[in-house]
């Protein structure tokens, strides 16, 4: 999907309309559907802009990656994982592996049980 069809589809999912999203990124309404119809490209700052008031990361937004993460607080988290040692972000993912395992586990037995 190109830029201006992911602005039309996240400003869409927030429920926002071209002015709102412009007065959020400091523009007007007609400058986002001139981005949303491809007739020009926000600058990297006018992007990363655009991608915080859609609450996803620029990467997203700009298509370079397909993981959409719109928990915040999960996002910083992965963030600090990528700045700790290797040894330790292995550790971390052990343990977060067993709690997912049990919450799995947790769920299948209740659906079990029902």
């Amino acid at each position: 999907m190109d830029l201006g069809n992911k602005i039309v589809q996240l400003r869409k999912e927030k429920d926002l309309n071209r002015d709102e999203l412009g007065k959020a990124v400091g523009t007007s309404g007609a400058i986002i559907g001139r981005y949303e119809r491809n007739e020009i490209t926000p600058s990297v700052e006018v992007a990363a802009k655009i991608a915080d008031a859609l609450d996803v990361s620029l990467d997203y937004l700009v298509g370079n990656t397909s993981f959409l993460v719109k928990d915040k607080k999960m996002l910083y988290r992965l963030e600090l994982l990528d700045k700790i040692s290797e040894e330790d972000r292995n550790t971390i993912l052990r343990v977060v592996d067993a709690f997912l395992k049990e919450a799995q586990l947790t769920t299948t037995a209740k659906k079990l049980k029902a």
